[in-house]
């Protein structure tokens, strides 16, 4: 096995002067030693990564990474900048800059070494050391361990921002780290005593105490989407914090080269969890029950002991979560994961939005489901198939009309659950289980007054509202258990329907009306500025908030058993422009294969059938890698899509399927022109702007991203751990 890193993967004076540009400097030592075998595609899937998340961390460092197919073997490379590099940390700019590549299937032993330097980050003597270094052969040694910082001359002052460091640091250089991380089960460091140790050590000395007299316990999970860096550097600065604080804290690392559960008696006899993630915690369930404070990995990282505290603030209130949080589920008609239920320190619009989708996201099966069976219900049994009696009474398995209404009927009743499940996810989402029973209930009272979906966005915030106070109320030990089966669903439950039934349920129902009167009211060149307006918004973002705000927008008019006319020609607008991205991308990737790279040429073979069948994120690899070009062309298609369509009053019954529901469109040869007309501008718009770009000198393939720095055309999603 070659060394991870060698002087010529270092640089101590790096040229460049945005984080793109110093990506490439340093993947173009890797591709000289046939590390890296398609610079671009490898550009790619790093630039694809750090739109995830920022890869900037607080004191000074810069840590791109991706696992990678074009990678041919574990690879560090090290690079220096004294004017400092933005990279999006809080803190300012990085002057030290780690580009971390991982092959897409790299083994354990390799991956360890990467999460190994991940957790020497949060030393101040190392990153001192090499902010200090003169030679490219002594930072490299630095790097693997065949080194210490005190070899290293630093003058005063010229470490790192102060970071904790406490008994127990990481030892110099990651060759070190690795040799403690192949004797520890659960975090890749020298173990920290805690409950439930095999080996019976004894507490930390000083260890704060619980309620009970023994010292504090604390179980935390970190994960990150690549798995090597963040994860690690969030169990580090966690693990400091515990000892700072004097209680026991073990970490479960869920990293690339996997995990290690925790002892489930470890589990058992934790006070509190703390999830830092940014992907699905695995198996989440088993910390259900405990006080938890649930936030990104980077907070993990650059406030650790104020999550410590606000563990500890929970479990002194008594605050309990009952079950697991959605970890992921469908957030649009085109599959965009839903984010997990917001934690500490994000912003309270970040939090609203994300518990609204996660009621949509549990909503749009029903939408589907229900708006499918109606429309081909109709398309079976004729227009008059929504009068037809009950099917339980008159069904004639021969005939057409009873297939149609049984259709239309089932549907139906799917479409009763819409509101209430809703309501019930978003509170959901707010609080975990508790928060469905009132949810389902303040959606169901919103059904039966008629208050529509805006009655269950109001139902779903005040449920989840309601049993969060609760929650924070602090409970005698002897009654916690009864409280998510018993008094919080009864409390809740007898709020939420007060306000429902005698507050607020009125006003909202009225809103609701006016706003479907208006909607049925639309004509002429308000309808057509709708529909541009819609097309807009779905080609913004493709397949994010934006995308979702006009996706729901329309499955809530058409989310009811006799849909207006105007509702179902939003729906039919907004689905046509959602379909234009894609194809438009594919037909430019056809057309004029030279602007495009290899990876690029292939996604664009997937963007036919994800844009046929109404998968907007089909187009994100290519946003991702060329925003400047292919945002702007995709809105402007997708602009002239909706207002066609609108102009030739194409209507929808179905919230989804693309080409595969056009038999149930109304008008559907001019809403295929209109399909046709968005593909066309986007297309030529795409092409056109691409061939006015610069050449870059080192090959074709390669294009400015209209920020002075040469980046790949095309994007292929990273390998998540």
């Amino acid at each position: 096995m070659s060394e991870m890193i060698t002087a010529d993967l270092v640089d101590l004076d790096l040229s460049a002067d945005t984080k793109e540009a110093a990506a490439r400097a340093l993947a173009e030592r890797m591709a000289a030693l046939g590390r890296v075998t398609d610079l671009d595609g490898f550009l790619a899937d790093v630039a694809a990564r750090e739109a995830q998340m920022p890869t900037g961390l607080d004191g000074g460092i810069g840590i791109p990474h991706c696992r990678s197919e074009h990678v041919t073997e574990p690879t560090l490379a090290f690079g220096r900048k004294a004017a400092g590099i933005d990279f999006g940390a809080p803190d300012g700019p990085a002057d030290l800059i780690f580009l971390i590549a991982a092959p897409a299937g790299a083994d354990d032993a390799h991956l360890t070494i990467l999460s190994a330097l991940a957790r020497q980050l949060t030393n101040t003597a190392f990153t001192a050391a090499l902010r200090a270094v003169d030679d490219t052969e002594t930072a490299a040694a630095l790097i693997r361990g065949d080194r210490t910082p005190a070899s290293v001359d630093v003058p005063p002052g010229a470490g790192s921002a102060e970071r904790p460091e406490g008994p127990g640091a990481p030892e110099a250089g990651a060759a070190g780290a690795v040799a403690s991380a192949e004797d520890t089960a659960v975090s890749g460091m020298p173990p920290v005593p805690s409950a439930g140790v095999e080996d019976g050590s004894d507490p930390v000395p000083g260890a704060t105490a619980a309620p009970d007299g023994r010292p504090f316990r604390v179980v935390a999970v970190t994960s990150c989407p690549t798995g090597i860096a963040h994860t690690y550097m969030a169990a580090e600065s966690l693990e400091n914090a515990g000892r700072e604080a004097g209680i026991e804290l073990v970490v479960e690392t869920q990293g690339s080269a996997g995990f290690t559960r925790l002892d489930p008696a470890v589990i058992a006899a934790a006070d509190g969890v703390i999830l830092a993630h940014d992907v699905p915690v695995r198996e989440k369930e088993r910390f259900a029950g405990k006080p938890t404070v649930d936030v990104g990995v980077k907070a993990g990282i650059n406030r650790p002991a104020e999550l410590v505290a606000e563990v500890r603030e929970k479990a002194a209130r008594g605050e309990l979560t009952a079950g697991p949080a959605p970890d992921s589920a469908t957030g649009s008609a085109s599959g965009t994961p839903v984010e997990r239920t917001g934690g500490a320190g994000e912003g309270y619009g970040t939090r609203l939005r994300t518990w609204l989708m996660s009621g949509v996201s549990y909503m749009v099966p029903f939408v589907a489901a229900g708006g499918l069976l109606i429309a081909l219900g109709f398309a079976i049994g004729g227009w008059q198939v929504n009068k037809a009696p009950s099917v339980m009474d008159h069904f004639v398995g021969t005939q057409a009309d009873s297939w149609g209404a049984l259709l239309f009927q089932i549907g139906g009743v799917a479409f009763n659950f819409l509101i209430p499940v809703l309501a019930g996810y978003i509170a959901y989402g707010m609080a975990d289980r508790p928060g469905l029973v009132p949810g389902f209930v303040g959606g169901s009272i919103a059904f039966t007054i008629n208050a529509g979906f805006l009655g269950g966005l109001a139902a779903g915030l005040i449920a989840g509202g309601v049993v969060m106070a609760i929650q924070k109320v602090r409970i005698p030990a002897a009654v916690r258990g009864i409280m998510p089966v018993v008094v919080i669903p009864l409390i809740s439950s007898a709020v939420v329907g007060f306000l429902m039934f005698v507050v607020i349920g009125k006003p909202i129902a009225s809103a609701q009306k006016g706003m479907t009167d208006w909607l049925n009211g639309l004509t002429g060149a308000n309808a057509v500025l709708l529909g541009g307006l819609l097309g807009l918004m779905m080609c913004f973002d493709l397949g994010g908030p934006v995308n979702k705000v006009a996706y729901t927008f329309a499955t809530a008019g058409i989310a009811v058993a006799n849909p207006g006319d105007s509702a179902m020609r939003i729906m039919a607008a907004v689905m046509a422009a959602g379909m234009v991205p894609p194809l438009a991308m594919a037909l430019a990737t056809t057309v004029r294969a030279r602007l495009f790279t290899p990876t690029e040429r292939e996604n664009g073979k997937a963007a036919w059938v994800l844009g046929a069948s109404f998968i907007t994120e089909g187009a994100i690899p290519f946003a991702a890698a060329d925003p400047l070009r292919v945002i702007p062309s995709a809105m402007a298609g997708g602009a002239v899509t909706g207002a066609l369509s609108m102009t030739f009053g194409a209507t929808l019954r179905a919230p989804h399927g693309g080409i595969f529901v056009v038999p149930l469109i109304g008008n559907p040869f001019l809403y295929l022109v209109a399909v046709a007309a968005g593909v066309g501008v986007t297309t030529a718009l795409v092409v056109v702007l691409k061939g006015l770009r610069k050449r870059s000198p080192s090959g074709a393939g390669a294009e400015s991203t209209g920020t002075g720095v040469v980046s790949p055309a095309g994007s292929k999603e990273p390998v998540a751990a």
